[in-house]
């Protein structure tokens, strides 16, 4: 459920513990033992994608009049380039440099499940001089979400609670990516049958830390040294053995860029749910609701504490009720990385 900037772009703040009542958290005996910080705070997310796609095809001023090699060529977007002329592609820097004067390529590409190879013939820009091929695309994904928990002692973050799919639904291949502090400047509500927004917008001079890792349970790396965590609050992890239906509440930012607890329910538990979704969650507190209708993209790795401990993070929105959602447990996430 993370914002696709495609903002991928839409979410550092203090806990304001005293946002509601039953936001009080438990001794630090075993925070340290786990040495595990409190998250909800928002994040922009740049991750290096192990794979070129493409995302667009253009004309292109030729002395002839305009022409598309791409379209030409059978291209289509959504493809991913794989190879040009036997050598295999790995970044757009590659498609640029391994098109530049050719008069003939083989654009090896895959569509789907199915592997092809397209003869393409570039052409001269009359603007540039330069050879092109009438195609734009990329090789990295940007967006907002929200960090879970911090591991101080290890130097690493767990964040999202999902993985960062593709359109079909593949959990999109990554050669890691850079965490950076955000800042939420909009907030879209949610209504039933569209899912609301965080919008935000990177400090691309405040990094968090290194992206290593897109798995089914969230977004992990590790920390920069000099990252500040002078404002994060320890936190007791709690199995989801300890945790039963009722009283909850997570931990977000969607507003005044300041972190703060709302009150939910957990509805449903489930262990063993092999896609992640451990807990159906329920949004109850009439501030979050006011402002965005309850779950909205972006709140992706929300903590979820219940009974001072943190159980888990919020993952997904139901279509049809903004105020419902998904949860994973912190042990599945805490397993990955």
């Amino acid at each position: 459920m993370l914002g696709i900037r495609k903002t991928f772009g839409k979410l550092f703040a203090t806990i304001a513990v005293a946002a509601c009542g039953v936001c009080a958290l438990s001794g630090s005996a075993s925070a340290k033992e786990y040495d595990l910080y409190l998250g909800g705070f928002p994040a922009g997310f740049m991750l290096d994608t192990a794979t070129v796609e493409v995302v667009g095809i253009f004309e292109v001023m030729t002395e002839s009049g305009l022409k598309s090699p791409a379209k030409d060529a059978g291209m289509r977007t959504g493809d991913i380039i794989v190879g040009i002329n036997g050598k295999e592609v790995t970044s757009s820097e590659d498609v640029t440099e391994m098109l530049s004067g050719l008069k003939r390529a083989e654009i090896r590409v895959l569509r789907g499940e199915e592997e092809m190879t397209l003869d393409l013939i570039p052409v001269r820009d009359m603007t540039s001089g330069k050879t092109r091929a009438g195609v734009l695309v990329r090789d990295s994904l940007s967006g907002v979400g929200t960090v879970t928990y911090i591991d101080r002692a290890a130097g690493k973050f767990g964040s999202l609670g999902h993985p960062v799919t593709d359109a079909e639904g593949n959990i999109t291949r990554i050669n890691g990516g850079t965490l950076y502090k955000c800042v939420i400047y909009d907030v879209k509500r949610g209504v039933r049958g569209t899912p609301g927004e965080l919008k935000g917008a990177f400090e691309n001079s405040r990094e968090i830390g290194s992206i290593a890792i897109n798995a089914g349970s969230g977004v992990f790396g590790s920390l920069s040294e000099n990252c500040d965590l002078s404002g994060l609050t320890p936190i007791e992890k709690g199995s989801i053995s300890e945790v039963t239906p009722g009283k909850a509440v997570i931990y977000s930012t969607v507003g005044a860029n300041h972190t703060e607890c709302y009150d939910i329910s957990i509805v449903k538990v489930d262990k063993y749910n092999r896609e992640n979704k451990n807990y159906v969650i329920k949004v109850n507190d009439p501030d979050l609701i006011a402002v965005t209708g309850g779950i909205v993209q972006g709140m992706s790795g929300s903590p979820i504490v219940q009974n001072g401990k943190l159980v888990g993070a919020v993952t997904h929105v139901f279509i049809n009720d903004p105020t419902r959602g998904y949860g994973i447990s912190i042990d599945n996430m805490l397993d990955t990385y």
